[in-house]
C-alpha cells in the first residue's frame, strides 16, 4: 500500500467507521486490496473480514458487489453501512418489486458504494448485464468456501462465479471465508481467480473464546448453568433436530429464561421473527439447528453451546465464532455422547455421495471426535488442525483440569472381552452393567452374570465405564453392531487390542463429572468496569435498546457493547469527547451523540 492510501484508509477508518486502527490482519488484505491485487483471504470469525471490502468501497468509490448466499448477512450489512452514512443496497429474494427498483435506480444513478446480492440473483443474466452498463469496480465474494466440492458448505451456483466476473470485464475480486483448509483454498483460488491471487491466512486463534466440552452427563442441566452464568446475556443453542431446539428453548422459557426456537421447519414469519427479536434484544438465547447463524453478524453474543457434537470441525469453528465478535470473552460449550458420534456417522454411510466424498467427510468426523476425546490443549489441537502452531493457552478445560491420557489397555481388554462374550450385539449400559458386577433384570435373563467377565470391573464406577465405552467407539476399537440399534461388535484393531497384539491409550477422566460453579462467570467481564460504570452500562444499553426500536434496527447497529463498555468508562461530555470513542464515526456522532451525551450527564447528575 502506498503512503497516501494508506493515510486514506486510516483516515476513513477513523472518519467514517469511528476506529482508530486496523484489527490484526486487516492492512495487509487492505492495502493489497488498493494496490489492485486479486485476493483470498482467510480470517477468522469476528476479525473484521467485511471492512476489507468496505473500506476500499469507501475510499476509492465506484460500485463494489458483494455476493453473499446469506440474507441476512446482507441486511444487517447495508443497515449498519446506511448508519455510518456509506450508500448500499441488497437484491436478494426477499425484496418487493419496489425495493428492487428502487435498487437497481440507485444503481444506475451511481448512488451505490455496495450492492450485496444472492450468487442466484447475480447468476440471472440480466442482472449482470445491467452491471457491465454501470460497471463495477471490483467483486467481493464472502464465505468463499462455498465455491469448494471439499468445503464444509458447497453451493454449485458458487462455481458460476468465475463466468460471472469475466462478464464484468475481469474485474478486481476479493474471495474472504473464515474456514478453509489447505485444500479448500487451493480449491477457491482454482475455481475463482484465473491466475493464482494474493493468498493472506491470518490466525485462526480467537483467544477470547473459553473453548469447553463435556461428555453428555446432564445434558439439560449442563446447558442451563451455562445460561444461568450469562443471564442477560444473547446466546446460541445449536441442536441436532428441530424437535430438540423446540423442547429446549421450551424447557429453558419455563426456568425463567428468554428462550426462543429457531429452525427451518417453522412458519417463515415467526422464524423471522425470532431472529429479529433475537438480533435487537439484549439476553435472548436462541435454541436453533444449524439453519441458524449463518449472517448473523451480532457481535456480543457471549455464548454459543452445542448441545450435540457437530459433524466436523469447520462447523465446530464456524459456530462458535459467533461468539465473542466484539473481542470480549466469550464462553462455548460442546457437549458430546456416543450418540452423536454413532449418528454423525451413520448420516455419512447414508448419504448419496461418492467414495472420495465419503472418505472425506468421515475424515473430518474423526477429528471432531479426536478434538472432543483429546487431552491435549484444546486451542493447540483445533489450530492444529487448520495447520497453524501454537502453544497451550492455559485456559481451555483441559488445560485447566490438568488432563493427561494413561495407558488403557487393560480397562479396555476387560470391555473388548465382554463385548464378545455377550455376542457383539449389547450396549453401553448392559456392558457397564455386566463389568461392576449388577444383577439387573437384563443381565440375569441373558445368563451373562455367569460369563468370566461379570464384575471383573468393579474397580472402576458404572460411569468411567460408559466413558471407555464412548472412547473406544471414538477409538475405533468397536462399531455398531449392524442388527442391534445402539449395540456394540468389535472392529479389527479391537481385536488387536483384546490379543495384546496393540496397547491403548485414553484419556484419563475423572470418576465424578466437574462442575463449574454458578458464581464462576463464564460470560463477560465487562472491560473492568466498577459498580458505577457497570451501572451506567446498563442505562446506555437501555438507551440503545429503546432507539433501535425506534428505527427498526438491531441493537449493536446503533451502538456496539464495546463503544457502550467504553463511553461508561470516560464518561464524555462533549462532542470532541465523544469523538474519542472507538466505534464513534461522524455520522453516529451526529445521530446520536447527543442523546448518549445528555443520558451520561443525567446519570453523573443523580
Amino acid at each position: 500500500m502506498t503512503a497516501k492510501s494508506l493515510k486514506q484508509a486510516r483516515a476513513a477508518l477513523k472518519s467514517i467507521f469511528g476506529y482508530d486502527d486496523f484489527r490484526p490482519g486487516q492492512s495487509e488484505i487492505i492495502g493489497a486490496v488498493l494496490d489492485g491485487e486479486d485476493v483470498l483471504a482467510i480470517m477468522p470469525t469476528g476479525s473484521g473480514k467485511s471492512m476489507c471490502y468496505q473500506l476500499p468501497a469507501v475510499v476509492e468509490g465506484g460500485l463494489t458487489v458483494v455476493v453473499s448466499p446469506l440474507i441476512a448477512l446482507m441486511r444487517d450489512q447495508v443497515q449498519q453501512m446506511q448508519a455510518v452514512g456509506v450508500e448500499a443496497a441488497t437484491l436478494n429474494s426477499t425484496n418487493d418489486e419496489a425495493e428492487a427498483r428502487h435498487a437497481l435506480q440507485r444503481m444506475e444513478a451511481g448512488e451505490l458504494r455496495l450492492l450485496f446480492v444472492s450468487p442466484e440473483r447475480l447468476a440471472a443474466g440480466s442482472l449482470v448485464s445491467r452491471l457491465t452498463r454501470c460497471g463495477v469496480r471490483r467483486l467481493a465474494i464472502d464465505e468463499a468456501h462455498c465455491v469448494s466440492q471439499w468445503g464444509h458448505d458447497f453451493r454449485p451456483e458458487y462455481r458460476q462465479l468465475a463466468a460471472v466476473r469475466e462478464a464484468l470485464g475481469a474485474v478486481q475480486t476479493i474471495a474472504l471465508t473464515a474456514t478453509a483448509d489447505r485444500a479448500t483454498r487451493a480449491d477457491v483460488a482454482a475455481a475463482l481467480f484465473p491466475k493464482p491471487p494474493r493468498i493472506v491466512v491470518h490466525s485462526f486463534d480467537r483467544p477470547n473464546l473459553d473453548l469447553r466440552f463435556s461428555p453428555k452427563e446432564r445434558p439439560r442441566s449442563q446447558i442451563e448453568e451455562v445460561v444461568t452464568r450469562n443471564r442477560g446475556s444473547s446466546g446460541i443453542i445449536y441442536t441436532s433436530s428441530r424437535d430438540k431446539a423446540e423442547r429446549l428453548a421450551d424447557w429453558l422459557s419455563g426456568k425463567g429464561h428468554h428462550a426462543l426456537p429457531y429452525h427451518a421447519g417453522m412458519d417463515q414469519q415467526i422464524r423471522a421473527r425470532n431472529q429479529d427479536v433475537f438480533l435487537q434484544e439484549d439476553g435472548v438465547v436462541i435454541a436453533a439447528t444449524v439453519a441458524f447463524g449463518m449472517g448473523i453478524n451480532k457481535p456480543d453474543v457471549r455464548f454459543v453451546v452445542h448441545a450435540d457434537m457437530p459433524p466436523g470441525i469447520e462447523n465446530y469453528y464456524q459456530e462458535i465464532g459467533r461468539a465473542g465478535r466484539d473481542g470480549l470473552p466469550a464462553e462455548t460449550l460442546t457437549l458430546y455422547g456416543l450418540d452423536d458420534m454413532s449418528l454423525r456417522r451413520r448420516q455419512i454411510d447414508e448419504k448419496n455421495i461418492d467414495e472420495q466424498r465419503s472418505k472425506v467427510e468421515h475424515r473430518r468426523l474423526s477429528a471432531m471426535i479426536d478434538l472432543c476425546e483429546s487431552a491435549t490443549c484444546r486451542r493447540q489441537a483445533l489450530l492444529a488442525y487448520f495447520g497453524e502452531e501454537s502453544g497451550r493457552c492455559g485456559k481451555c478445560d483441559l488445560c485447566t483440569g490438568h488432563a493427561v491420557m494413561e495407558d488403557a489397555t487393560e480397562p479396555a481388554r476387560k470391555l473388548l472381552s465382554a463385548v464378545a462374550r455377550t455376542g457383539e450385539r449389547f450396549g453401553a449400559g448392559h456392558l457397564a452393567d455386566i463389568l461392576t458386577g449388577q444383577t439387573t433384570d437384563a443381565v440375569k435373563r441373558h445368563g451373562h452374570d455367569q460369563i468370566k467377565t461379570f464384575g471383573v470391573g468393579k474397580d472402576r464406577s458404572r460411569r468411567s465405564w460408559m466413558t471407555v465405552v464412548r472412547q473406544l467407539f471414538a477409538s475405533r476399537l468397536l462399531a455398531e453392531a449392524s442388527d442391534e440399534h445402539g449395540g456394540f461388535r468389535m472392529t479389527e484393531r479391537g481385536e488387536d487390542v483384546l490379543f495384546g497384539r496393540e496397547n491403548i491409550q485414553l484419556r484419563a477422566v475423572p470418576d465424578k463429572p466437574e462442575r463449574r460453579t454458578r458464581t464462576e462467570r463464564g460470560g463477560p467481564r465487562l472491560g473492568g468496569l466498577d459498580e458505577a460504570s457497570a451501572a451506567l452500562f446498563e442505562e446506555l444499553r437501555a438507551l440503545r435498546l429503546t432507539i433501535a426500536r425506534e428505527e427498526g434496527v438491531a441493537a449493536y447497529v446503533v451502538f456496539p457493547d464495546r463503544t457502550l463498555i467504553d463511553m461508561a468508562q470516560m464518561k464524555p461530555e462533549t462532542p470532541a469527547d465523544m469523538r474519542l470513542i472507538q466505534g464513534v464515526g461522524a455520522a453516529k456522532l451526529a445521530r446520536y451523540g447527543d442523546v448518549f451525551l445528555d443520558a451520561i450527564a443525567r446519570f453523573g447528575a443523580s
